[in-house]
């Protein structure tokens, strides 16, 4: 019988999948220079079709751009990449300042947010008078677009302010199963100089002028433009170093303007969607008789059982979210995920109802929940961030919802800072560096939920265990099942109130265990707490009896930190001995500050978690030029000093 649901569930997840929902087995299209026309909307400019993996490693390339973007540390900054991963790419240190218009290649993380593949990136307008055009075209050199900043971003294209933040989703792809099957591994999105044409862009990175025209729906007949986008298959990483292709004198003709679209009458375009109808319609009817066979198969001996659409009482998810989930997530059977896990044993138990899998040597990590999930799923799958933990699949069984997210090579957060659930013991604490980048992933991630998803979200379970830390120690917010949509954000911020009260002892906000109050400021003071989590390596509340009797609150010990005199000397003493004073005090006393300002008692006394990105994000570029070397020497000094004063 457990077989017999698996297959139904999935042959009717299947099918609902190719009724309702448009898919695209084409590859990408070319933007055709319709980038420069911002007072339209084209499908080209929106994005690349998410039409295969929902993620993937991907490749962009950027020109280096005096005075700001020269070095690696200040092109991760702009793309949102790391300075060590551009730096490898490119055979370059992290600080080597760069000659102007060198090619760059960027590694990103590539995902579907939605319909379409991008990668996440921030941006602050730094001058009066920018605009949507200015910062695709210019700053961001068309990896982004007018069309897409202005899809993305709730600002107006004529409401745009100085210090205002966009989000800006960049562009990039995943190649496809047939890419995949001839080998291809990446796509990297190049920028095509004055000049060049689709076999002098092969010749550069050794690939066949008909992949890449593959690749853009283009034709030999085709037309690229200089200044755009253009997707290039590769079967290995590129080379550290991309030599230019040979450009024609400058007196050679310009390019002709791109052919008009062809009319109604068109014989070749008749015929082009007249073949594509009926592949479409044969592989329809092929998939449909599968499926009628192997559901003969599963109900043959069976004369009782009938085949159902499950409905809400007998799923976890709703028919609604079902609908949306099977979009842009894989579904699984249920015998895969009892392989994948080991029958779901001790073994591989992470915490809690969460288990460790493995899909043909790829990790994940399975969750099994009860109830109605089919919110949190809605807005994961909408959700496209590094630092928000990615859910990839599903599987609904018995009731039951088992969810399939990336998995996080080291754990949470909280394991690796306190004694009283650490893993780690025998291990290297986190360094200062590392914690510095954790805070400004989250922050990151937080802002992304107040200001770039539509509707705004609240996560209103932030807290150190729900902080995954991956391969590389970045971090993950996970999580999302308390998570709430605030409609009305406005100036205040958007705020709702509820009587269910749920949540996690010591990261709670005051407005919220007392009245109820629901704003994204909730946020941001467990966020404070997460900060101070991280200065100290103490927990969120410390001491106490089962009332509760004699406990002290994390988020009122730093005032006390930092009030009255000796504040350095006292900070130091709450700072995490595990750091054995490798840290820079004053920025060590700038994170401590923010992190009050985050866990103040009254609401409005907080920032906005779009401020404290941007302090962090200072905090962060100055740790980059930070020398333990000179903390050491400073400590020798002043244990000199105090040695020759006594």
């Amino acid at each position: 019988m457990a077989t017999i649901q698996c297959a139904t569930t999935t042959l009717i997840l299947l099918l609902l999948l190719l009724l309702i929902i448009p898919r695209s087995n084409s590859q990408q299209e070319y933007v055709n220079n319709k980038q420069l026309d911002c007072n339209n909307e084209y499908n080209s400019t929106k994005g690349n079709l998410c039409n295969s993996l929902p993620s993937c490693t991907s490749y962009l390339t950027f020109k280096s751009s005096p005075p700001e973007y020269t070095t690696p540390a200040a092109i991760s900054f702009l793309l949102n990449s790391t300075p060590a991963l551009i730096a490898a790419a490119n055979n370059i240190t992290d600080v080597q300042t760069l000659p102007a218009d060198t090619l760059v290649t960027v590694p990103v993380n590539c995902s579907c947010s939605g319909p379409y593949y991008q990668h996440n990136a921030s941006y602050t307008i730094k001058v009066q008078g920018e605009t949507y055009f200015s910062i695709a075209n210019n700053t961001y050199q068309a990896l982004t677009t007018c069309q897409a900043l202005e899809l993305q971003n709730t600002v107006g294209m004529r409401d745009l302010l100085k210090g205002q933040n966009l989000h800006v989703p960049l562009r990039c792809a995943c190649p496809t199963q047939k890419q995949r099957e001839a080998g291809f591994k990446y796509l990297l999105t190049y920028l095509v100089s004055q000049g060049e044409s689709v076999s002098a862009i092969g010749d550069i990175f050794g690939v066949d002028e008909q992949s890449i025209l593959d690749a853009n729906e283009l034709s030999t007949s085709s037309v690229i433009f200089y200044f755009t986008p253009i997707s290039v298959p590769l079967k290995t990483e590129p080379p550290v170093t991309i030599p230019r292709a040979a450009i024609p004198p400058e007196d050679s003709p310009s390019p002709p303007l791109p052919p008009a679209p062809a009319g109604d009458g068109d014989s070749d375009s008749s015929k082009k969607w007249v073949i594509v109808g009926i592949v479409v319609g044969v592989v329809v009817l092929l998939i449909l008789g599968a499926a009628l066979f192997y559901l003969s198969k599963a109900f043959s001996g069976s004369t009782t059982t009938k085949a159902t659409i499950p409905t809400t009482q007998s799923w976890s998810l709703s028919s609604e979210g079902v609908r949306y989930a099977i979009e842009s997530l894989s579904v699984y059977k249920f015998e895969e995920l009892q392989k994948a896990t080991g029958f779901f044993g001790e073994e591989n138990k992470i915490k809690g109802s969460v288990y460790r899998a493995s899909f043909k040597g790829d990790y994940a990590a399975v969750k099994i929940l009860k109830g109605d999930v089919s919110g949190e799923i809605n807005l994961l799958r909408r959700i496209n961030h590094f630092n928000i933990i990615r859910l990839s699949g599903f599987c609904v069984y018995k009731g039951d919802t088992y969810l399939v997210y990336e998995f996080a090579e080291n754990d949470s957060l909280e394991d690796w800072l306190h004694s009283g659930s650490k893993k780690y013991e025998n291990s290297t604490s986190l360094s200062w560096v590392q914690r510095v980048h954790i805070a400004h992933d989250v922050a990151d991630a937080l802002n992304y939920l107040h200001n770039y998803t539509s509707p705004p979200h609240v996560h209103k379970n932030l807290k150190s265990g729900n902080v995954l830390l991956d391969g590389n120690f970045r971090a993950k917010v996970s999580n999302l099942g308390l998570a709430r949509a605030v409609e009305d954000h406005g100036d205040d911020g958007g705020f709702q109130l509820t009587r269910h009260v749920v949540g996690t002892h010591g990261y709670m906000a005051p407005e919220y265990i007392e009245n109820g109050l629901i704003t994204p400021k909730m946020d941001v003071f467990a966020f404070g707490v997460v900060l101070l989590e991280l200065l100290s390596g103490r927990e969120a509340v410390v001491g106490g009896d089962q009332n509760g009797s004699g406990e002290k609150m994390l988020s009122a010990t730093v005032n006390h930190v930092l009030e009255g005199e000796n504040v350095r000397e006292k900070l130091r003493g709450f700072m995490d001995p595990n750091l054995r004073d490798e840290y820079p005090l004053e920025l060590a006393y700038s994170m401590a500050e923010l992190a009050k300002l985050c866990v103040a008692r009254d609401l409005n006394a907080r920032p906005q978690i779009s401020e404290a990105f941007m302090i962090l994000s200072k905090i962060q570029s100055s740790t980059l030029d930070w020398d333990p070397s000179d903390e050491l020497e400073r400590s020798r000094s002043v244990g000199q000093i105090s040695d020759s004063s006594r």
